[in-house]
Parts: C-alpha cells; structure tokens; sequence
C-alpha cells in the first residue's frame, strides 16, 4: 500500500505515502529558504509586518526605525536583508528612503508554502483556504 520511502535520513516515515497520491517535491528550495531566513529574526518580521500594514506607500526608513525603537544604522542592515529577499523593495524619494512590500511577492511565497497541501485533501486544511482573503 505504501511506496517507497525517499533516501532522506530524516524522519523517514514522513516520506512514506499512498501509492495512489502524488508526491511534489518543491525543485528550487533556494528563494523561499531565503524569503523564510529573511522573516525569521523579530526586528526584520516586525519590519515586515508594518509594511504590509502599510500598504503600497510604504514607509520612510526613519519611521520604520522609530516604530521599532531601533537605531536607523541597525535597522538598515535588516532593511537590506529584507530587500534581498525579495519580499520588501527600496526606492529614494529625495533624502529619504522609502520600504514597500512586495505584495506580489509574499503571495507567491503564500503559495509556495500550501500548494500541493495535504495531498489533494482539500477537507484536511480547510482554514488554509481562507488565506487569500486578506483583511484591509
């Protein structure tokens, strides 16, 4: 009944699936591992989340570092993480620099994560369906 298991030394049983179900493996792990290494330090998440908040305008470095309470030098290492990730872009506007999430982006990265969920058991994940509606 069960096919065979991936050579990952991994907790093997996790890999072990019907024979019936088709089992995708994501090709290019490299863009998402970066966009989930990028959140996953509070400062940069907490940048993150009040550029979402934001909206397509954006916010100034200088409030984004004010927001936070952190020192705007600190907070341009974390900035330039984000925006190497892909998930936040930068643009001057005069002296300023202006932060925007990439909402095309954190979508994709959205997708990336629960496509092929639960093995075509739509029924199994079903609160992960109201994911796309975003609340604004």
């Amino acid at each position: 009944m069960a096919a065979a298991a991936s050579s990952s030394p991994f907790f093997p049983e996790l890999y072990i699936y019907p024979a019936a179900t088709t089992f995708v493996r994501m090709t290019d792990l490299a863009p998402t591992l970066k966009q989930l290494s990028a959140l996953g330090q509070e400062t940069r998440l907490l940048a993150f989340r009040a550029l979402m908040e934001a909206g397509p305008e954006g916010l100034q470095a200088g409030a984004i570092a004010r927001e936070l309470d952190v020192a705007p030098n600190k907070l341009s290492g974390h900035m330039n993480i984000l925006v190497s990730s892909g998930l936040v872009s930068v643009a001057r506007d005069g002296r300023h620099m202006i932060y925007r999430a990439e909402f095309e982006n954190v979508s994709e990265l959205l997708s990336v994560l629960v496509e092929n969920c639960c093995r075509g058991r739509p029924e199994v994940c079903g609160s992960l369906s109201n994911i796309s509606v975003v609340k604004c």
